[in-house]
């Protein structure tokens, strides 16, 4: 059977917006969608727009369906093929697609939702195609049951269209990117940033990565892992910029060995990307910084130093998503987003760490240590210095 169209459903938050809020979220969603075809040149006929749904006519159902489920705000995707409302034409294709599709002595079911005015019931149809199916497939020996399934055929009445299929892939759901403003993202080496930044980019904010490039305190196998695992984060961004910044920070972390006690070189290396970070986000016009710290990580990531860091930003939020995540909740959604194999392959972690980091780091002794650094000429110096990669 030559499936036509692919069925893509809005997550549920879109759905539960007000009328006008859910009209743009649906509209941005249209666009990202036709960007990602576009992008994967999947070639298509038309897109139908229905409430809750669109219709994408097509003769490339599975790579489309597969390529949609990275879209933010589809919820899921099934391959389908299109008929009209009539009975008769739902009958013949639902038993054409169990003849494809159901293996000898298997268990079924048939599943129906309709929308619109017919001279039957959802029920009928569940009832009518059954019946149809066992008749027309004897030699299958194929038995229903309702409660758990082996294959399921779904009907989708709207209207005088009807819709059959018979998968159903999900999608991550949450807002359409572009629908929430940009955040800067401090992008490294490990999962936790990359699943700090693909969880406010499901909230609908693009992010623009910053990496802090250690060298030579790491060694090159790290900016190359980050740049790497960056264009896996991108395939969730189809038709927004690919572009990051890279910032090198081993000589800054040379003047805080120098001119600092040890315990505090990570805090001040952190404070710095902040401060750095933050004139990135005027440059980019973005409204915060997103991290992957979470409480008690490292020796850095108290809650007392981490009321430190902040402090080093003035214009702008520092967002941590992952703030109270375990390490196994973050590795089970890295394996999601795909960045999972990327993150973990070995690369020579920052030699700069102390053996012992401040754990209670007190800001007034920052800030004398800071004073005598001349942060101000270190920012403008590195920032001279950054690159903006496109990927």
């Amino acid at each position: 059977m030559r499936l036509d169209s692919v069925i893509v459903r809005f997550g549920g938050e879109i759905g539960i917006k007000g009328e006008w809020t859910r009209r743009v979220y649906e509209r941005l969603l249209l666009q990202n969608i036709r960007k990602t075809l576009k992008y994967h040149n999947i070639i298509y006929a038309e897109i139908i727009r229905e409430w809750g749904r669109f219709y994408i006519k097509t003769g490339m159902v599975h790579e489309t369906a597969q390529k949609l489920t990275k879209v933010f705000g589809i919820s899921s995707v099934s391959p389908a093929i299109e008929t009209s409302a009539s009975m008769e034409k739902i009958l013949r294709r639902g038993v054409e697609m169990a003849r494809e599709n159901f293996p000898t002595q298997t268990s079924f079911a048939v599943r129906c939702r309709r929308t619109g005015k017919h001279e039957y019931s959802s029920m009928d149809v569940c009832r009518k195609l059954g019946e149809q199916i066992l008749t027309s497939l004897k030699d299958k020996r194929l038995r229903v049951d309702l409660k758990n399934p082996e294959h399921v055929i779904n009907v989708e009445v709207r209207g005088e269209r009807a819709f059959l299929f018979s998968q159903t892939l999900s999608g991550v759901g949450g807002f359409p990117l572009g629908s929430q403003p940009k955040l800067v993202g401090l992008l490294n080496d490990g999962i936790d940033s990359l699943v700090a930044c693909w969880l406010v980019m499901k909230r609908g904010c693009p992010v623009t990565p910053v990496y802090f490039d250690n060298y030579p305190f790491t060694d090159k196998t790290v900016a190359k892992k980050v740049l790497e695992t960056a264009k896996v984060l991108f395939e969730w961004a189809i038709g927004f910029p690919r572009k990051i910044y890279v910032v090198p920070n081993g000589e800054n972390l040379k003047m805080f060995q120098k001119k600092s006690a040890k315990a505090l070189i990570c805090i001040l290396c952190k404070r710095t990307m902040y401060r750095i970070a933050e004139r990135i986000a005027e440059r980019e016009k973005a409204e915060g910084i997103v991290t992957g710290e979470r409480i008690g990580e490292r020796a850095n990531q108290t809650l007392q130093n981490l009321r430190v860091l902040d402090s080093a930003v003035a214009k702008y939020p520092v967002h941590r998503p992952l703030i109270g995540f375990n390490k196994q909740e973050i590795r089970d959604l890295a394996k999601k987003v795909g960045v999972y194999k990327a993150s973990i392959e070995k690369a020579q972690g920052c030699s700069a760490v102390p053996a012992k980091s401040a754990i209670k780091a007190e800001l007034e002794k920052i800030e004398k240590v800071e004073k005598r650094l001349d942060l101000q000429r270190i920012i403008e110096e590195t920032l001279e210095k950054t690159e903006i990669l496109e990927i």
